[in-house]
């Protein structure tokens, strides 16, 4: 399995073009040792040649022309893209579905509570029928069977319903439904080899744990630092787990999860932050909170990451 970092950053990416914070500010100076991050999406591949981009990003086009397996190859208009997944229905996970409407049709794999949002509070499955019949849904269901995608027919891929809020637009925003949000298990049929895939996580139940412990690999949400980052940086009165969003640090934050993966007789897990905030120290390499995740063995993703499991 072939996995592809496209961008890692959370809504607004890195620098967040309205942001003067500390991070924001060090990296444009120059005096920050930080690399520019665009919004996060990974793709997936069985092969290397064909792919399934999980989530949309708005930034999608700069991160097409970043991974040249992605670019046209094969004939005069193409593309390497099979399938689009959305884990859920935000902003920074689906616009980038708007850039590639000269592509369409798309086959968009969504749960149907996704697909209601998208149908109605930002209606980008009706919009986007006015390309070449748009986006052909496909539904993700939530009763933990595997599925798989023609693109790539070795993935199995498990959705698992994670805990959120729906965006500010959705019909139901305020009460939250399973299907809201989603984390994936994606496991190689040749090999046996996995993926957990979350970039938007706020609870880690025994479900979510038990997916987590069978992956060889686990890429998940790194947003913030603390619970309270937002109002202590002055950008924002929420906390994380308001927005959804388990902190790294503190009791039962993210840390602790991941040291808790050990699986019985497997090697631990790789384990990698993604869906970054701007507010986020670990940004800076130098920082004392990067060194505390290095500590722990835990890695953080950055644009053009490739993982091969």
């Amino acid at each position: 399995m072939y996995i592809q970092i496209l961008g890692s950053a959370a809504g607004g990416g890195f620098p967040q073009w309205n942001c003067n914070c500390r991070n924001c500010r060090g990296v444009r100076a120059g005096t920050l040792r930080a690399q520019p991050r665009t919004q996060s999406s990974i793709a997936l591949s069985d092969d290397g040649e064909h792919w399934i981009v999980c989530n949309a990003s708005p930034d999608i086009r700069v991160q097409l022309e970043s991974f040249p397996t992605l670019q046209p190859a094969r004939k005069l208009r193409d593309t390497a893209i099979g399938a689009v997944i959305l884990l859920d229905s935000q902003i920074d996970h689906t616009t980038g579905l708007l850039s590639l409407r000269e592509g369409c049709p798309h086959q968009v794999w969504c749960t149907e509570m996704v697909h209601q949002d998208l149908s109605t509070g930002f209606p980008l499955f009706p919009m986007l029928t006015h390309w070449n019949g748009g986006l052909q849904h496909n539904l993700i269901a939530l009763d933990g069977e595997p599925f798989s995608i023609a693109a790539c027919p070795a993935l199995r891929i498990t959705a698992i319903a994670l805990r959120s809020s729906a965006p500010p637009y959705s019909p139901h925003r305020g009460n939250p439904h399973p299907g809201d949000n989603i984390g994936l298990f994606v496991e190689d049929s040749r090999t046996g080899r996995s993926l957990f895939y979350a970039p938007g996580l706020g609870q880690v139940d025994d479900k979510v744990l038990a997916f987590m412990g069978r992956a060889d690999c686990v890429l998940v949400d790194g947003t913030l630092w603390r619970d309270d980052e937002m109002r202590v940086c002055e950008v924002g009165d929420k906390l994380g787990s308001e927005m959804g969003h388990l902190a790294q640090s503190g009791p039962g934050g993210m840390i602790e999860v991941l040291d808790g993966l050990v699986p019985d007789g497997k090697p631990a897990p790789r384990k990698v932050l993604i869906h970054i905030n701007n507010t986020n120290p670990i940004l800076n390499v130098d920082s004392p909170e990067r060194a505390i995740l290095e500590e722990h063995g835990i890695e953080v993703a950055w644009d053009g990451m490739s993982i091969e499991l």
